[in-house]
């Protein structure tokens, strides 16, 4: 099924909303279809427009949704408006209730070790029938592990990369080709919220579109990644101009 797209900077995002999306990864994992997902907000689409590698990785994805409000006002801005953020955190939540609810298996892999542990805990906790298959933190030498193959043995349904910014879609766009089944998705700090290192901002903040300031007011050492916000906004711009000629 072909769905509708929206371009922004070169990077085609599904026109869909959260409980449209997830709906369709259950319909995917039913049917045993091999699905890549990438999570982009301004930080992933100005990365691809700096790296034509990058862009080249995600445009391997089977879907890349709207994760960043930025993402969803730059629709706007071109008129070719998306329905909402479809955030990796939310799609990662509802994930783990449909394996929760049908028994899929799980496989992990990222974080630090004592953060996937707790990531795991967690899962085990909240969604006590959701089968954890396997996991592996994000410390190993890229060209000499057996990690594909292990997640290739195990064939879980939903495999979270939480290896940060290239490097998760990186080390799914080189592996799929091994595996016969699974949701494939990079979920960047995730794992740091399941596991209680990182807290989400309130749902007050989230509603207000102002999720990101939150998180800079507790990490203010992300000001930098803050950086590259004004100049997605002015290659928007630019994008809108060339659209009326």
């Amino acid at each position: 099924m072909n769905h509708k797209q929206v371009t922004i900077l070169g990077v085609p995002f599904i026109h869909t909303n959260q409980n449209d999306f997830v709906q369709l990864l259950k319909q995917r994992i039913e049917s045993e279809q091999k699905t890549f997902v990438v999570t982009a907000n301004p930080e992933i689409v100005m990365k691809a427009n700096e790296d034509s590698n990058y862009m080249d990785t995600i445009k391997q994805a089977n879907y890349i949704v709207a994760d960043g409000i930025g993402v969803v006002k730059a629709a706007k801005i071109l008129n070719q408006p998306l329905p909402e953020r479809v955030t990796g955190y939310d799609t990662v939540m509802d994930l783990l209730n449909l394996a929760n609810e049908h028994r899929y298996r799980i496989y992990l892999l990222g974080a630090k070790q004592e953060v996937l542990e707790k990531a795991v805990n967690k899962i085990n906790t909240k969604y006590p029938n959701a089968n954890i298959v396997g996991s592996h933190n994000g410390y190993f030498d890229w060209n000499h592990n057996q990690i594909a193959e292990e997640v290739a043995s195990l064939q879980p349904d939903i495999v979270l990369v939480a290896l940060g910014l290239p490097r998760q879609e990186q080390w799914i766009a080189q592996h799929i080709a091994n595996f016969n089944k699974g949701i494939f998705i990079g979920v960047g700090g995730v794992f740091d919220a399941l596991a209680g290192e990182v807290k989400r901002a309130p749902e007050i903040w989230q509603k207000l579109n102002l999720e990101w300031f939150y998180r800079l007011v507790k990490q203010p050492s992300r000001w930098k990644r803050m950086l590259v916000l004004p100049h997605f906004v002015m290659k928007i711009y630019g994008q809108k101009v060339k659209g009326r000629k």
